[in-house]
């Protein structure tokens, strides 16, 4: 599919391919196979831009991430993480974290299609996305109290409200391999493939189901959900929705158009998001 039209160009990356492989949709492939898609601090700016940058773009309403190769991402790239640390020149990460991930908010679903080992920050940026769909063999792992570090990218309090305290213990504290199969029995996974489906492809049909529906109503519905799964109370997050989306949604032409449509008995037909 050809690239949609849109109001800035996307940013300049190395770290990874973009595509657009239906309608409102981007995929974002990482792209360094030879280092299993370890990514660097350069990297996670790079990312970090790319998605504030589709965030902003209202053709795009979804965006899947996956990896090149055999590999999602098993993590920072330890051998530059050395040597910057050795040179006292250590770049800190973006506020949206690994991968541009780990700890973003953002406005618009993005979901992990995870191919293969998804390790160390691969993990954690798993762990932040709207949706996961795993590879019959993908693999999860914290390692980082194997090499004397910590999985500060934002996965130690998200993790927890996902699969409780006891499973997170055992995972961060023992550096032990989760398996697709019993990640998704965690909670950690929607979907994993059959033998012989391609990751991606399953990802792309979620994403295309996501984006037959109202742009603006999945917006403030992932941040409402958003809300909760950070901590806020059930009434004070519902405060929060509803004092910055409420007004918005309402006078809005997609729900306009969506109730139009009921009435009427057809399908809508929605426009760009202008939230």
């Amino acid at each position: 599919m050809s690239s949609p039209k849109f109001d800035r160009p996307p940013p300049e990356i190395t770290i990874a391919k973009l595509s657009f492989p239906a309608p409102r949709v981007l995929l974002v492939t990482i792209s360094r196979p030879k280092a299993l898609n370890a990514i660097d601090i350069a990297g996670s700016w790079e990312l970090a831009s790319l998605f504030d940058w589709f965030d902003q773009e209202p053709p795009l309403w979804v965006a899947i991430v996956t990896g090149e190769g055999r590999t999602f991402s098993a993590g920072a790239d330890l051998k530059a993480w050395n040597a910057e640390i050795g040179s006292g020149g250590f770049r800190e990460m973006p506020p949206s974290g690994f991968g541009g991930l780990s700890r973003r908010t953002g406005k618009k679903p993005v979901i992990a299609a995870v191919n293969g080992i998804a390790y160390g920050g691969g993990f954690e940026m798993t762990v932040n996305c709207d949706l996961v769909i795993a590879s019959a063999t993908a693999k999860f792992c914290f390692p980082e109290v194997k090499r004397g570090v910590a999985p500060f990218a934002g996965a130690m309090p998200r993790l927890v409200r996902t699969i409780g305290k006891q499973r997170a213990m055992e995972l961060m504290l023992t550096g032990r391999v989760l398996p697709a199969q019993e990640a998704k029995e965690w909670a950690l996974v929607n979907v994993v493939c059959p033998e012989g489906r391609d990751v991606v492809d399953e990802a792309l049909e979620w994403a295309k189901v996501i984006a037959e529906n109202s742009p603006d109503s999945v917006i403030v519905t992932r941040q409402g959900i958003n809300w909760g799964w950070e901590g806020v109370g059930a009434d004070e997050g519902t405060r929060i929705s509803n004092s910055l989306w409420h007004h918005k949604l309402m006078a809005g032409d997609n729900i306009k158009e969506g109730l139009k449509a009921f009435v009427e008995k057809r399908n809508p037909k929605w426009t760009d998001s202008k939230l």
